[in-house]
């Protein structure tokens, strides 16, 4: 007897985006594999840096921390010198990832399948049995120890901030943010010493550039987000200023808090909340900082790997992760600055609270790209649409406009070839 059955859907296939407008995003830029296995190569295996970690969370000789670049597992560690190294946590024998902690101390690097142990350098110091055991066994008279060291990454460090790349040929740290965007790297980190108060942690379901793309988008935060419409942190009317390289992939937006409310930005906005009190009104004691100058608000994103926040009083730099073309994780690191005062150590930590995987702010992000990925998922066909301000790739003074995520495509499709 016949039967009507539904034919599984085919996976994507690799597309062609059809024109050269930059403001409509074909769906499969975030759903197939074949394009995430090529910017892993192109992107965050090639020439471009990628965040690693902060220098205080290695102060000491043999300190280290695991995380990732792209996919690859890497270690940050410092050396006898007190220079900050990158390695690949992968043995140079049978390729295991050796290195299970997070963070810590170590005498020495040391792969428990078979021994074989590393300095900090990554050079390899010794191999059990390499002469072999009574006469019997050993390596090759042609082996040696200076040709299996660690992979080594190309490592810049600016005022307390590592980033690492696996090519050689990556231009220096200072080229790659150009002018205007280390301006504001400066801004933040200006060569005080960092203090480091706590960790945020989560895996967000959606392909990794819909991250960058949400922190490059002045358009949502005040229609999304209730606290910050409502409490007047970001909304449509704020002073501000959206600033990119040149080559339009790292963008900064920068914003000055409003103390009163515009009817016309607030009027038929649904996340708007007239009459919502908070019961801890500290969440809200927002004390200026010199080095502010006049904005309240910078969030910055270096691509492909990192977003450095400073909202009022929180600051923290969020990595990204990919973990497939589908999810990636999240790292938040939310630190401070050495000189700070007790008061302000606890103002930093409260105000942690409107960011991280619950945050009362960023929570609603993770949601929201997880639908969209959802979204894009279901429809090989859909393109999405961020024409907000036109077409046009500029930097601006609003926060009317989608061109920051215009920029960094065109950017995007310079690399991937497409």
């Amino acid at each position: 007897m016949d039967q009507d059955v539904a034919s599984p859907a085919a996976d994507p296939q690799p597309g062609i985006w059809q024109d050269g407008n930059n403001s409509r995003i074909p769906s499969f830029v975030y759903t197939d594999p074949s394009i995430y296995a090529r910017e892993l190569e192109r992107i965050f295996y090639g020439r471009h840096w990628s965040y690693v970690g902060l220098e205080v969370e290695v102060p000491n000789p043999g300190d280290f921390k695991r995380t990732a670049i792209g996919e690859r597992s890497v270690i940050m560690i410092r050396n006898r010198k007190g220079e900050i190294n990158v390695l690949e946590n992968r043995c140079a024998h049978r390729a295991m990832r050796f290195c299970q902690e997070r963070t810590g101390h170590v005498k020495t690097l040391v792969c428990p399948y078979h021994q074989w142990n590393y300095n900090y350098d990554g050079k390899l110091l010794g191999v059990p049995f390499q002469r072999g055991v009574k006469g019997q066994g050993g390596m090759p008279a042609d082996f040696t120890l200076e040709d299996r060291a660690l992979t080594r990454l190309k490592v810049a460090v600016r005022n307390g901030v590592v980033f690492a790349s696996f090519s050689d040929e990556t231009e220096s740290f200072e080229e790659y943010l150009g002018p205007d965007v280390l301006r504001y790297f400066d801004r933040t980190f200006d060569g005080r010493k960092l203090v480091v108060h706590g960790y945020s942690r989560q895996r967000i379901p959606g392909n990794w550039k819909l991250m960058m793309e949400n922190i490059k988008d002045p358009y949502h935060p005040g229609l999304l987000h209730t606290w910050f419409v409502t409490f007047g942190l970001w909304r449509a009317d704020n002073k501000s200023d959206l600033v990119m390289d040149e080559k339009n992939r790292h963008a900064c937006m920068v914003s000055r808090r409003s103390e009163t409310v515009d009817k016309d930005v607030t009027q038929g906005v649904s996340s708007f909340r007239e009459n919502m009190k908070l019961n801890d009104m500290r969440l809200l004691d927002i004390v200026h900082e010199p080095w502010w100058g006049e904005p309240t608000v910078c969030m910055t994103t270096i691509f492909p790997s990192v977003i450095l926040q400073q909202q009022v009083n929180s600051l923290s730099t969020r990595q990204i992760l990919p973990v497939g073309h589908d999810k990636f994780d999240f790292v938040w690191t939310h630190f401070g600055f050495e000189e700070d005062d007790d008061a302000m150590v606890q103002r930093r930590l409260r105000q942690a609270n409107l960011f991280g995987p619950a945050g009362f702010v960023s929570a609603d992000d993770g949601e929201v790209i997880e639908f969209s990925q959802d979204g894009f998922q279901q429809d090989a066909d859909f393109s999405s649409l961020c024409e907000l301000g036109g077409t046009a790739i500029e930097n601006t003074d609003h926060m009317v406009t989608e061109t920051l995520i215009r920029g960094m495509y065109r950017y995007w499709r310079e690399v991937m070839d497409l």
